[in-house]
């Protein structure tokens, strides 16, 4: 409650707009009650002409539109406060993803990070929307309402102090069992959204493994969890609603039973001010009515407020940037002393030393689980180290603006991602944006692409589905690779880019990293002979470390794990 009460109250200049709705909106309610119970008192009891009672009905036909405009602006500044946090809070969970996307993609579903940046983040909007502007409102209102009634009768004024507080403590009492309950509501909307989409996403695997049946079943008791949750917030809802009715009604009797007593029995009131209380009573507990609605409603949004600042407080393991372009490319980068642990206990790279010269070839090698990925991730700028530093051009790479940085890039990994769109749009997504049509079939020409995107029906305005649904792996490969082409960047990452691909694919891919490692720093995941006898400098990992470095013909020399490797697979894969 306190991180959220801080994230509406920054917005200064909206809740300055709340406050002055709020005084006004009491303002004119009082104004409303008192021009109201003039005309009638000067109608019905002082016998006033139509005449005399015109300025008050104007007055109070002003007063009223007044108090109307006050409340729209009111309920508009609350939902303008309600979407600002709200898209201030998706940025912060967008950028954290964004800024560590390797460990945000291992901690969790991917149903269960898009329903927190999406469905979590709505379920605050009550809280801003209404909560707040109804607690300020009511920090007014009230106010206002006390002060008029005191003028007119000290005893009615005791009455309305007395019995507001048991308003709040109702509104208490509620609310700590509302909380619990949303929260579950929300822990069951969380599973069932990534359940969902994780079946989703694997269906084609869970149909041909005979367990899709299975899955609906777990889908369909997931989302009547989900159901009996949300009944049992509702029912708190109906019962929080008719306790406060019930509350108020009996406060507003209780007003009304002194004030007949007053007005018959000893006579020591005036009908003005009796009646002048009567109208203005039903709007004191109004507001505070409201606000136990309200308090209902922001209560609802605490399991939501709990998941996503949870998210928001997780340690940032990110890469840290500056703010300097990095102009020279391709740069040199020296990992000095490097390690990185995924978690406690987990697999880790340990003290990794290397330098590596612009235009040179570089080839990692190593068994399974050696830490070749991990160390392609630190030199690519997606894991910080936990100690060490990366040096670029001689100075840290906190020095350096991202942007700039990943300008100058690419990372071509086994499985690159194809996202749902035309191929000259994939293809598009990995130059800059001045990009013209001649230069995207340049590109996809160069990566061996053009005869088959040619040979389809749309040629390059053919559709493909997420994740490259239509194309083939090695197709996938040469579209990466055009995207390179198209970007010409001067430091290249590849990935066991040759896995599992055809003789021809293989071939491609060999002549393209030839043309690109012209203008470009290559460092490849060796899976073939060939690759490691290319290149300039192999360095060799075991266990996650370095554990020797050099020419082929060097280390097949004084290296026995990687002369062993290199006899075991005679010239087919070396990992």
């Amino acid at each position: 409650m306190k991180q959220l009460k801080q994230m509406a109250f920054e917005q200064k200049k909206r809740i300055r707009f709340l406050m002055l709705y709020a005084a006004l909106t009491g303002a004119t309610m009082v104004a409303q009650a008192y021009f109201f119970v003039k005309v009638v008192d000067g109608v019905f009891l002082k016998s006033a002409s139509f005449q005399d009672v015109i300025p008050l009905i104007v007055s109070l036909l002003v007063v009223s539109f007044a108090r109307v405009l006050c409340m729209y602006g009111g309920r508009k500044a609350g939902m303008s406060l309600a979407a600002t946090v709200k898209r201030n809070v998706r940025m912060a969970l967008i950028k954290k993803m964004t800024h560590n996307p390797i460990q945000a993609s291992l901690s969790g579903q991917t149903g269960r990070k898009v329903n927190t940046i999406m469905d979590a983040v709505d379920e605050l909007d009550p809280y801003f929307s209404a909560y707040i502007p109804q607690m300020i409102q009511t920090t007014f209102i009230p106010l206002f309402i006390l002060l008029a009634v005191f003028t007119q009768h000290v005893y009615s004024g005791l009455i309305l102090l007395i019995t507001a507080p048991f308003i709040p403590l109702f509104m208490a009492l509620v609310g700590m069992k509302t909380k619990q309950k949303s929260e579950e509501q929300l822990e069951k909307m969380s599973m069932f959204s990534g359940h969902f989409l994780d079946v989703l996403q694997g269906l084609v695997t869970l149909k041909l493994v005979g367990r899709a049946r299975r899955q609906k079943q777990d889908i369909e008791t997931s989302s009547f969890a989900f159901r009996d949750a949300t009944m049992q917030v509702l029912k708190i809802a109906f019962l929080s609603a008719l306790s406060l009715e019930f509350i108020s009604m009996l406060s507003i009797g209780l007003v009304a039973f002194e004030l007949g007593l007053q007005i018959v029995i000893f006579e020591n009131i005036s009908f003005f001010s009796a009646f002048f209380i009567l109208i203005l009573v039903p709007d004191f507990y109004l507001s505070l009515k409201d606000l136990g609605s309200a308090f209902h409603a922001g209560r609802g949004s605490m399991g939501a407020a709990k998941s996503v600042l949870e998210e928001l407080e997780q340690e940032d393991a990110g890469v840290q940037w500056g703010e300097t372009p990095l102009v020279n490319s391709p740069p040199t980068i020296e990992l000095q002393d490097v390690s990185f642990s995924y978690e406690q206990g987990a697999f880790s790279l340990n003290d990794i030393h290397a330098t590596i010269q612009p235009y040179e070839k570089v080839a990692i090698v190593g068994p399974n689980g050696a830490g070749k990925t991990t160390l392609l991730h630190v030199l690519a700028g997606l894991l910080q180290p936990a100690s060490g530093e990366v040096m670029i051009n001689g100075k840290r790479r906190n020095h350096y603006e991202e942007k700039s940085w990943f300008d100058q890039i690419s990372y071509i990994s086994q499985h690159p991602f194809v996202f749902a769109g035309t191929i000259a749009e994939n293809i598009a997504i990995g130059g800059n944006k001045k990009a013209t049509f001649e230069d995207i079939q340049a590109a996809a020409q160069k990566a061996g692409l053009s005869s088959m995107i040619e040979s389809l029906e749309f040629g390059y305005e053919t559709v493909i589905g997420e994740g490259g649904r239509g194309l083939s792996g090695g197709e996938k490969q040469r579209l990466a690779l055009a995207r390179a082409f198209l970007k010409k960047p001067g430091f290249i990452l590849f990935d066991e880019p040759t896995t599992g691909l055809d003789l021809y694919t293989e071939q491609v891919l060999q002549q393209s990293m030839k043309e690109l490692g012209k203008e470009a720093t290559i460092v490849t995941v060796a899976h073939r002979l060939h690759t490691i006898r290319d290149a300039d400098t192999i360095y060799f990992l075991q266990d996650g470390a370095l554990a020797a470095k050099g020419t082929h013909d060097e280390l097949l020399e004084r290296v026995e794990p990687y002369r062993h490797m290199v006899t075991v697979h005679r010239g087919e894969a070396v990992t």
